[in-house]
């Protein structure tokens, strides 16, 4: 008997390099192009920035987004094959992705809201450094750090931004989030903090007038912030998929231990 076909119409999206069109193409011919509105799942052909562009674009359908990697960095996506291609989707593993959302308030007062898969990150917008204030669930936890700026992290992102700045790895199923300054001078050894994924964190930026700084969700920017709120949105759940021993979880285990 044949084996039932879990994600039989496929629609495939590919980043616009010559190795991902070539891809694109290969697929297509094998397994035909459905359109995204029609697919059980979305393929997605480069790198981790078409993979979260991909996640993004599909936030709030519940499709199932399925990477290979035909980019530059491939953290988030699977090794590239054009065999059976239908058999690697009903054996892949799932993981759930609960995406940040933002609200930046700048100093016009206007409310920006945006989501971020991997973190939301505050910078100095000049060369002066940030002066920021830091709370957790109301509760003062920072009455000022002097940085470059201060990042707030999902697992899914902790080997992104977050690992460049010195911030934990955190493996793809814990509820929680890292906060991580960005070059901080004040305190001297701020290493920043895990936080349950429940957090609401307030970013509040102190003397803003003579030490701008600029908001970013993923790829969405607000300059000239006053205030940032962060929270995990609970309400979004990106599902995605991962061969088995190729799952988000196995990656960033090796991640900790250098491999």
């Amino acid at each position: 008997m044949a084996t039932p076909k879990r994600y039989e119409r496929i629609a495939f999206v590919a980043s616009p390099g010559d190795e991902a069109q070539a891809a694109l193409a290969q697929l297509t011919k094998l397994y035909g192009n459905h359109a995204a509105d029609d697919a059980d799942v979305v393929v997605a052909l480069g790198g981790d920035g078409l993979m979260l562009q991909t996640l993004h674009a599909h936030m709030r359908t519940g499709k199932p987004i399925y990477g290979m990697h035909r980019g530059t960095v491939g953290f988030l996506m699977n090794e590239f094959t054009t065999h059976d291609l239908h058999t690697r989707l009903a054996a892949a593993r799932e993981s759930l992705i609960n995406p940040l959302l933002m609200r930046a308030t700048d100093v016009h007062g206007a409310v920006h809201l945006h989501h971020a898969i991997n973190e939301v990150a505050l910078f100095r917008q000049t060369n002066q450094a940030a002066h920021l204030r830091i709370l957790i669930d109301e509760h003062e936890r920072m009455p000022e750090l002097i940085a470059d700026g201060i990042l707030v992290a999902t697992p899914a992102g902790s080997t992104a931004y977050n690992l460049s700045a010195q911030g934990p790895i955190l493996p793809i199923n814990a509820a929680l989030l890292a906060l991580t300054p960005i070059s901080a001078f004040r305190p001297r050894r701020g290493r920043g903090a895990l936080l349950p994924n429940s957090a609401f964190v307030v970013i509040e930026v102190l003397e803003g007038e003579k030490r701008p700084v600029a908001a970013a969700a993923d790829h969405d920017d607000v300059r000239d912030v006053r205030r940032v709120e962060v929270l995990s949105d609970k309400t979004i759940s990106m599902r995605m998929l991962f061969d088995p021993g190729h799952s988000l979880e196995e990656r960033i285990l090796r991640e900790q231990f250098g491999y």
